[in-house]
């Protein structure tokens, strides 16, 4: 079905009105794939809802995929390459007739490609796009299992010259292409994905070599790979990642970028680090179809998000982002940039690294070792008209210093700290070197923030928590009676974990008139926090008990985010 068309009837039947399919087709086009697909993205319509339109516009049937259990018989009718083509899934096969499920059931070129290459008769039902992108990852896996692989690695009669000295890059190389080798690195990328992993470890040690997989904020092993191959699966994901494998004493960083089906990328960052017992490696997972950029889905509560939305659509001045490394920094900033993103505003970002790429943006990735450095970068923005400057991290007073300048001259400055909360942000700009009055006059705004891991809502069991413990964790004591605590019990959908996908934690702090004569007063951290709470701003351990209370972290993740208040 063209788009617009598909629009006209989404519009005509009130399922979305004007503005929204304009929105939808200004999301297709800055990133591809269907028009369907950019309207559920963005909200205006749910996968069902969709799916159960076009059944009746073309009076076919709808299903669920998730309760059929398709014969691999039936699959193997279709090739992997036309149904990653078309985005369809063969269900079931009945005399001369097959049965497949798509998302667009208008697409005549699709099924009559498939009546001709497979010779049956096709009859169509519709499923929702996501759905049938599982059943065909599900269905048309073509890795080898874990187990297989790992067998075939055992039986591999060749072991990878060790010592950092003396490398033989040539048998490295060849054992990199031995199918066993190949194939497990494959899979580790892969199943990483269907995971839901953010990050993967590969570690040697003394006398075992180890992969885990960072899910939701906590890492899990997965396989210990056997010892005699370590170098040879190091080295394959350096040749992957356009490393040089002969140099193993000093840290290398690369990328990965594989394709997933038709409209599916995705990149991995890879850092590579020498250890006492050999090359530690750590790719990143960097998504962007699962990029959530709608500032209102990230966590922030009603009044703190006002808060940022106002700070950042000032005409300048600096927002900061603050929290330890995977705290959601990068997230938060580039949902910022994408409300601000219009035609109407130059946008420049310094970022170490790129971690993905936006229409409409000027991004420039850092090269330390050419000299191109955040501060550089910034005094070439300013020779560049910008209305807007993103900086990756503010590492040093050159760059702090640079930023608060472009923020006093017309320029909307942000970037990101890493500290432990809002308040001691000042504290640290203090300590780098920048005057008060400056930080006074150029800062508008401070969030920081955590991620904690979200209660799953398929098992989550109320929790019967001490009176007592509630009050230590800070909440109030009049209130401790109408919380009601949760605790997820385990299940397939979590992995028997309790928790699935993660939550920000935020504590948004503008700089406040008072505030401001705190800094110039010489105020201490804990001064500034303790005006801030009575301004209404909510500390990191009220941001996590609201959390708490809505059902959406478990006592536990409140205690292991967040320390408690002063």
């Amino acid at each position: 079905m063209a788009s617009n068309r598909l629009g006209e009837l989404l519009v005509r039947n009130g399922l979305i009105d004007e503005k929204q399919l304009l929105k939808g087709l200004e999301e297709q086009k800055l990133n591809g794939g269907r028009l369907g697909a950019s309207l559920i993205k963005l909200g205006y319509i749910k996968e069902e809802e969709l799916a159960a339109f076009l059944s009746r516009q073309y009076g076919v049937p709808s299903i669920n995929l998730s309760e059929f259990e398709i014969d691999p018989a039936v699959i193997s009718v279709v090739p992997a390459a036309v149904s990653q083509k078309y985005q369809i899934i063969p269900i079931n096969r009945a005399g001369s007739t097959l049965i497949i499920a798509m998302s667009d059931p208008s697409n005549i070129f699709a099924i009559d490609d498939i009546k001709f290459m497979t010779g049956y008769n096709v009859e169509v039902v519709v499923a929702p796009e996501a759905s049938i992108k599982d059943a065909i990852d599900k269905y048309y896996d073509q890795s080898a299992s874990l187990a297989s692989v790992m067998d075939d690695l055992e039986d591999i009669d060749m072991e990878v010259i060790e010592g950092d000295d003396d490398v033989d890059v040539g048998s490295l190389a060849q054992a990199t292409e031995d199918a066993p080798v190949v194939k497990l690195c494959n899979l580790i990328l892969t199943d990483a994905i269907k995971r839901g992993a953010s990050d993967i470890h590969i570690e040697p040690y003394e006398k075992s070599f180890r992969v885990r997989y960072r899910i939701d904020g906590m890492l899990y092993e997965v396989m210990k790979p056997p010892m005699k191959l370590k170098n040879a699966i190091t080295s394959r994901i350096k040749i992957m990642a356009e490393m040089d494998i002969a140099e193993r004493r000093l840290p290398q960083d690369g990328r990965i970028k594989i394709k997933l089906g038709k409209d599916k990328d995705m990149d991995y960052r890879v850092s590579c680090l020498p250890t006492l017992f050999g090359e530690k490696i750590c790719l990143r997972l960097l998504d962007k179809s699962n990029l959530q950029l709608d500032m209102t889905k990230l966590g922030y509560e009603a009044a703190p998000l006002e808060w940022f939305k106002k700070e950042i659509h000032k005409p300048f001045g600096m927002c900061l982002v603050t929290g330890p490394t995977g705290s959601g920094k990068t997230v938060s900033l580039y949902s910022a940039l994408s409300e601000l993103n219009k035609v109407s505003e130059n946008i420049s970002t310094a970022e170490d690294p790129v971690e993905f790429n936006f229409a409409g943006i000027n991004q420039v990735q850092m090269h330390e070792e050419i000299g191109l450095n955040f501060a550089s970068a910034l005094r070439a923005f300013l020779r560049q008209d910008p209305d807007i400057i993103m900086i990756g991290e503010i590492r040093d007073f050159e760059t702090a210093e640079i930023g608060v300048k472009a923020a006093l001259t017309g320029h909307l400055v942000l970037s990101t700290l890493h500290t432990n909360d809002a308040p001691s942000t000042i504290n640290r700009l203090l300590n780098m070197g920048i005057e008060p009055f400056l930080v006074a006059s150029a800062v508008n705004l401070i969030t920081a923030q955590r991620l904690g891991r979200r209660t799953c809502q398929e098992c989550k069991q109320p929790e019967d928590i001490p009176k007592k413990t509630l009050i230590e964790a800070g909440v109030p004591e009049a209130e401790v009676d109408s919380y009601v605590s949760y605790k997820g019990t385990g299940c397939p959908v979590c992995n028997d974990t309790g928790c699935k996908g993660r939550v920000g934690i935020y504590q948004v702090m503008p700089m406040f008139e008072e505030i401001k004569e705190m800094v110039l007063g010489g105020a201490n951290t804990a001064e500034i926090k303790q005006t801030s709470m009575k301004l209404g701003v909510k500390t990191m351990r009220q941001s996590a008990l609201t959390k708490l209370q809505e059902g959406v972290l478990s006592i536990e993740e409140v205690g292991r985010c967040t320390v408690a208040d002063t």
